[in-house]
């Protein structure tokens, strides 16, 4: 299968699954989608994209952590710093676990502490060799139920949070890092797409609807 008729049949996979997607300007691909996943008022936001230059299909989804859950994880830094290390621990071992690339933004050290979880990434590449509607979707199936888990996690050790998205220390830098820049010529980078619009996954977001 070569790109364009990989790209042709992803819009026929997501069609005949009724999920929304729309198209996102990106010139690094030849494909980019955002999708919502699952198809529900409560979908979260997931990129499909089909890079220029690689011969793979690679699905992704960011999640920003809720305010107030930051808060209690600085907290519980705080009162117990080796049980908080051993939390990030645990989690990147099952994320390892799950068949998937991910990358966690932590904040940043207090005292040779991490600080609080602020953003996950978690992502599922599928070369074009290898590319059926079977293993697309189940792709999709699988970054989500790993976000689910997580965000279960997230939820039972620190609560609901505020509802309002916590801040993110890697996207600071980078945003300080473009500011002392000239001026691009094009007002969108494709980077610009890496966000969950959802914002999070405070009080608004109830995992139990997903089990």
């Amino acid at each position: 299968m070569n790109k364009r008729e990989a790209a042709d049949s992803v819009r026929k996979w997501l069609l005949s699954e009724k999920l929304e997607a729309r198209d996102v300007e990106d010139q690094q691909a030849l494909l980019h989608m955002h999708v919502k996943y699952p198809p529900s008022k409560r979908g979260h936001l997931f990129n499909v994209v089909i890079p220029k230059n690689r011969d793979l299909v690679l699905v992704y989804s960011v999640t920003r952590v809720d305010e107030g859950q930051q808060d209690m994880m600085k907290e519980f830094s705080t009162v117990s710093p080796n049980d908080w290390k051993k939390w990030l621990h645990d989690t990147r071992l099952d994320l390892t676990r799950a068949d998937l690339d991910w990358v966690l933004h932590v904040g940043n050290k207090v005292q040779d502490t991490p600080g609080p979880l602020q953003a996950f990434n978690l992502s599922r590449p599928t070369w074009l060799d290898g590319l059926t509607q079977n293993d697309f979707m189940h792709t999709m199936r699988r970054v989500w139920l790993t976000k689910l888990s997580l965000i279960h996690r997230i939820k039972f050790q620190f609560g609901t949070g505020s509802g309002k998205p916590g801040p993110v220390d890697d996207w600071n830098k980078k945003k300080g890092q473009k500011s002392s820049r000239k001026s691009p010529t094009s007002p969108k980078q494709p980077r610009e797409v890496d966000t969950d619009e959802t914002g999070g996954f405070g009080r608004d977001f109830d995992p139990a609807d997903w089990a």
